[in-house]
């Protein structure tokens, strides 16, 4: 490490009296770089269909070439732009370059970071087989090439993605033993085409899609692809955008696209695999969403639980059409639908039990059974022992984690520091423990609702399933310290 930074972060990190980890900051990747090994993958080939693969999406180089009037006609939307800090030539140089990052650590106030992937989310995007596989492998060598002997204080994250189990499976197996790399980011959700539609309009599938988000309905059984992950002992994080889904396709203005979107991918993923099971087949696995904050993750919850109250197997009797007395209804509907009903009370009870009964499948009426809950402490149990939620530092909507009023069963959600430096929304990459102190400041959280934000979640969750994550690192001996202690 470098000499001693003087910055109010670093400061603060002095007097906190407890490590800083930062479990999802962010690299800008350099195209020249990582185009070497694209090519040294797949060749020529794989780079220019790379460079095809990013035309009208969230990342599209040749948005500023068309005209308004193309670009309203061809719908694509405005990609991310001005989006690193370039103010402070430093910062600019430390997100592309890991060494100059490591040495920075100390006057940011972090101990140790987990860093994701800036360019990776396109690469898990892209429809096309053989350039997103050869795109993630390139990826994910470079990663380990440029992060190398720096894994005391930074770990380069894996890009997995999950367009088939047997995909997700080989790069899982690849990145971890392989590489040596430690943690994973997989797709929040695939774009896969309507079958029906694809069959009738051949190249519309970019257009007309469904979300496969890997657990309710999917096209494939990705238990698998969790078994591995808890076999290479590895907890997956999710980490992809929402661009270009519902509203987010503005053409012209991209906060209107950003606000939002991480927390629209992470509720996609989570929703799908809780109700699909998966974290009740998996009760030792941990899953965390990263950046999309902590409201849309107590929403869901609230909601998951109120759903349950009103439409678990027992509850949705109470509105069986079945039940329903058509003579004393139409009694009722003469007497009290006056002309409206007049000489036709008995269509109307008729035509009332049809419309009840519009997507009842027999065979569907229990909707919870994918999930495994049988009880509304069983989704308590999952969201406060398995899922955690990537907060950034600054966000006064944290202290929702902590505010149990009004939640189901007073549960504490458990909030997930990431710096995300890299990006625009860090402008001083000095600033961002003091910003995350801040809320202590202001009033918004406690001090110790802090040290569980930016250091005890952190350690739990990246040993949850890999005990060994933090053995020599330099946060080793304070990790150990507190795992004894909780012990």
């Amino acid at each position: 490490m470098a000499s001693k930074a003087v910055s109010k972060s670093a400061g603060i990190r002095e007097r906190l009296g407890y490590p800083v980890i930062d479990s999802d900051g962010h690299v800008f990747e350099s195209d020249v770089i990582f185009f070497d090994y694209l090519k040294s993958e797949g060749g020529t080939k794989v780079v220019d269909g790379f460079r095809k693969a990013a035309e009208g999406t969230f990342a599209d180089p040749a948005w500023s070439t068309h005209s308004m009037a193309e670009r309203r006609d061809l719908r694509y939307l405005r990609p991310t732009w001005y989006s690193i800090p370039s103010r402070n030539t430093r910062d600019t140089a430390t997100v592309m370059f890991p060494r100059l990052m490591y040495e920075r650590l100390e006057e940011m106030g972090l101990d140790f970071s987990v860093v994701y992937p800036t360019m990776g989310f396109l690469v898990l995007e892209i429809w096309d087989d053989e350039v997103r596989r050869a795109a993630a492998r390139a990826m994910n060598r470079m990663k380990a090439d440029m992060f190398r002997g720096l894994g005391d204080r930074l770990v380069p994250v894996a890009v997995i993605p999950m367009h088939t189990p047997d995909e997700a499976i080989a790069e899982l197996e690849y990145s971890v033993r392989e590489l040596g790399i430690k943690a994973v980011m997989l797709a929040s959700y695939v774009r896969r085409p309507i079958p029906h539609v694809a069959r009738r309009y051949p190249g519309v599938e970019r257009h007309a899609y469904w979300m496969d988000t890997f657990g309710l309905d999917s096209e494939y059984d990705y238990d698998p692809v969790w078994a591995k992950c808890q076999e290479l002992k590895v907890s997956p994080t999710f980490h992809s955008l929402g661009y270009g889904w519902g509203t987010r396709c503005s053409i012209s203005n991209y906060v209107h696209n950003h606000i939002g979107n991480f927390a629209a991918s992470a509720e996609a993923v989570c929703k799908g695999l809780f109700l699909g099971g998966v974290p009740r087949r998996f009760p030792k696995l941990t899953f965390a969403f990263l950046e999309g904050g902590i409201p849309w993750a107590r929403s869901l919850y609230c909601d998951l639980v109120a759903h349950w109250h009103k439409r678990n197997r027992e509850a949705v009797e109470n509105y069986n059409p079945a039940n329903l007395n058509r003579a004393l209804f139409t009694e009722l509907a003469a007497r009290y639908g006056g002309r409206f009903s007049e000489g036709r009370a008995e269509k109307i009870a008729e035509s009332l039990a049809r419309r009840l009964r519009n997507g009842e499948d027999p065979e569907l009426l229990d909707e919870w059974a994918p999930s495994g809950v049988r009880r509304p402490e069983d989704i308590r149990d999952v969201f406060v022992k398995q899922f955690y939620f990537g907060c950034e530092g600054d966000d006064p909507l944290n202290a929702l984690a902590f505010e149990t009023r009004g939640v189901p069963f007073n549960a504490r959600l458990n909030p997930l520091y990431g710096s995300d430096i890299g990006h625009w929304d860090v402008p001083d990459m000095s600033e961002v423990v003091e910003e995350a102190y801040e809320l202590v400041e202001h009033g918004v959280i406690t001090d110790e609702q802090l040290r569980q934000f930016l250091f005890v979640n952190s350690v739990e969750f990246w040993v949850s399933t890999n005990p060994d994550f933090f053995k020599g690192t330099a946060v080793e001996a304070e990790v150990n310290k507190f795992l004894a202690n909780a012990a």
